[in-house]
């Protein structure tokens, strides 16, 4: 394997673990609304699920960008060139996301709250649906020119299959975050998530498959039929092993199905890392958008020295707050007396 393929690999690896983590992240923030109805208490369970994580999940997003920065500039400068309102949408609505998860219990005003919980509702849907639909286009190409400049208008970025994209990838973090919560609550809100996540899997497990299957028949390779053959076995692992409320199973069959979905996209795009619609000979490919051997042989040591530390110690954060959390677990907000009602 050249030290391009090894970087290519590793940041398909880095996305893959933004989207298994961070995809539940989002999927909690927007079903909040739902599963969050009646009561402060409520709202503040769903939340404090991802209270320990999120900020931790969305590392991986910032170590995938500096390595695509590092080793392949090219691909960098184009992709985020050509996408820069999508991408630019996507940071701001991330922004609104942290404020308002952060500065939600600051203030003790029902109205305030329920502005954060918009924030976060925002701050969620929008990356949900923004990912799946940019990484639709970089696999479907986009109108680069001789110059790997690119060459179109926003327009171009919304075809049929850029959509479904956005689509999928916005049903499947939805249901992500469902069997998150299945697993990590109790009581009524757990309850409620299952029969949440058991209305959005008949739905998601049919675009997944469409979506799935336009991109390997369209774009896939000989192996990328093993990540899609996946992709439609984690929906029905999930699915079974809720029957049988094997809660862990069933959070695994998703964390299966967004991986495969990452392993195909990233599968599918190789050896290229951003086509060019108007003519193959534009294409970026992982040799011509690189950096030089020497900065990808000493990037490469550094990987590996720090890697199995995130790793290890992101692990552990998990390991720590894994028990699950219930409404009755959540006190009054400060400046209420105890058993007061929580709005």
């Amino acid at each position: 394997m050249s030290v391009q393929e090894f970087w290519f690999v590793l940041i398909g690896v880095l996305f893959t673990g933004y989207f298994m983590l961070e995809g539940f992240d989002f999927g909690v923030g927007m079903l909040m609304p739902i599963l969050g109805r009646g009561s402060d208490a409520r709202r503040r369970v769903v939340l404090n699920t991802i209270g320990p994580v999120w900020d931790g999940n969305e590392v991986w997003l910032i170590t995938a960008a500096g390595a695509m920065f590092a080793a392949f500039p090219e691909w960098y400068a184009s992709l985020f060139s050509g996408f820069y309102l999508a991408l630019l949408l996507v940071l701001v609505a991330l922004i609104l996301r942290i404020c308002a998860i952060e500065y939600r219990g600051k203030i003790n005003d029902a109205r305030w709250r329920a502005r954060c919980d918009l924030g976060i509702g925002i701050g969620s849907w929008i990356p949900a649906l923004a990912w799946g639909w940019v990484f639709a286009n970089v696999v479907r190409g986009v109108p680069l020119n001789e110059k790997k400049q690119f060459a179109g208008s926003v327009w171009d970025l919304f075809g049929p299959y850029a959509l479904l994209g956005g689509v999928t990838t916005g049903l499947l973090f939805a249901l992500h975050g469902a069997m998150f919560l299945v697993l990590k609550t109790g009581g009524e809100v757990r309850d409620d998530a299952r029969h949440t996540a058991r209305l959005l899997l008949a739905p998601t497990a049919a675009v997944v498959c469409a979506f799935g299957l336009w991109t390997q028949l369209a774009y896939g390779a000989g192996w990328t039929w093993v990540p899609f053959a996946l992709m439609l076995l984690g929906p029905a692992t999930a699915a079974a092993a809720d029957i049988v409320h094997r809660d862990g199973w069933a959070f695994t069959g998703t964390m299966v199905t967004v991986a495969a979905a990452t392993a195909l996209l990233f599968g599918s795009l190789f050896p290229n890392v951003l086509p060019s619609s108007l003519d193959s000979a534009f294409d970026l490919t992982i040799h011509n958008a690189s950096s030089t051997p020497y900065t990808l042989k000493v990037m490469s040591w550094a990987a590996v020295l720090v890697t199995p530390v995130v790793l290890i110690y992101q692990g552990w954060t998990y390991w720590v707050f894994r028990k699950r959390i219930t409404v009755e677990q959540i006190p009054a907000p400060i400046g209420l007396p105890p058993g007061s009602v929580r709005d």
